[in-house]
């Protein structure tokens, strides 16, 4: 009896751990913090929070739509359920009381999403310019600049790019390959390689530039991109995500290029856009992106060639 109770504990302690783990961290942290703002709604109304109601999540949203975008709606009413989930609540978000104000949030608000700029060749050659400039050691600009050309270059979401290990890398004749171990629509570890040839301009060169940054960091395995001490002593110490957003505004800043609307995600949306701008297929960018719908894709593709196919070009003035 006493084996089959310590089996059963086992199970249930193996069970909440695959629980736990169904979900990344991120993903978890999320849902965790959009809850909390729901359940501030609910205590200032004297509602529950869980389990909750439909007729309640829907004066959430509309609480919500006030100064919020559609997709953050949406994002909250995903992590709403996903908690009472969890719970062991059950939620119904296809209710016609959520999805009518929805529709009707979406009509008076419209969907139109501004996202963060891309940040295209110019701007990219003005950062590494600035960089080159910069009174710092050498071995810091090194890595910051190889940090936004691999960035740009592969198309990279910013905690992608802060996972990369020394032995994920491989040099090839054509170039570098990149293992990405695991990605955001990638949960389950599947992997994918990445694959960022030379470019003809050195300084410009995502290969060269890494190659140099191993070189003269010495790093022989672990993270490729470590922070360094205030006295420039490089730790084995992973950088963080937000570190590719303070990177892309500093240097932007120090460029004069206005830096408000950038984001860690300009150095993917950006390779998206040159690329198309450059005439590479929706299938191309998605192989290198990661992407798995192409309805991202395809607005970049829009975007990009918003002049070339712009009717008001044949007429003639």
């Amino acid at each position: 009896m006493n084996e089959l109770t310590t089996d059963l504990k086992s199970l249930h302690e193996a069970t909440l751990n695959n629980l736990k783990n169904s979900k990344a961290n991120n993903t978890l942290r999320a849902y965790k913090s959009d809850f909390r703002h729901f359940a501030a709604f609910c205590a200032k109304h004297s509602f529950n929070s869980i389990p909750s109601e439909e007729k309640i999540v829907s004066l959430y949203l509309t609480h919500l739509s006030k100064n919020s975008k559609i997709s953050t709606l949406r994002r909250r009413l995903v992590s709403i359920s996903m908690v009472h989930k969890l719970k062991g609540h059950y939620l119904d978000t296809k209710h016609p009381i959520i999805v009518e104000n929805l529709m009707g949030i979406k009509r008076i608000k419209g969907s139109i999403q501004k996202g963060k700029k891309p940040l295209l060749i110019s701007h990219l050659k003005s950062i590494i310019n600035v960089i080159d400039q910069q009174k710092i050691e050498e071995i810091k600009k090194i890595r910051d600049k190889s940090i936004i050309l691999i960035g740009f270059g592969g198309g990279f979401r910013r905690t992608e790019l802060m996972s990369i290990d020394l032995e994920d890398l491989e040099f090839v004749s054509e170039g570098l390959k990149i293992t990405l171990k695991r990605s955001k629509t990638d949960q389950f570890g599947e992997g994918m390689i990445k694959g960022i040839p030379y470019f003809t301009n050195e300084n410009y060169c995502p290969v060269l530039n890494i190659r140099k940054w191993i070189k003269i960091s010495k790093i022989k395995s672990g993270p490729i991109f470590r922070r360094f001490t205030k006295g420039s002593h490089l730790t084995d110490k992973r950088l963080t995500d937000q570190s590719v957003v303070l990177l892309i505004k500093k240097y932007l800043n120090l460029a004069g290029i206005e830096n408000n609307n950038f984001a860690g995600h300009s150095l993917r949306s950006g390779f998206a856009t040159v690329a198309a701008e450059s005439g590479a297929d929706e299938r191309s960018i998605m192989a290198t992106t990661g992407h798995k719908n192409a309805q991202m894709v395809r607005r970049y593709i829009r975007e990009a060639n918003i002049f070339k196919n712009n009717a008001l070009s044949k007429v003639k003035l």
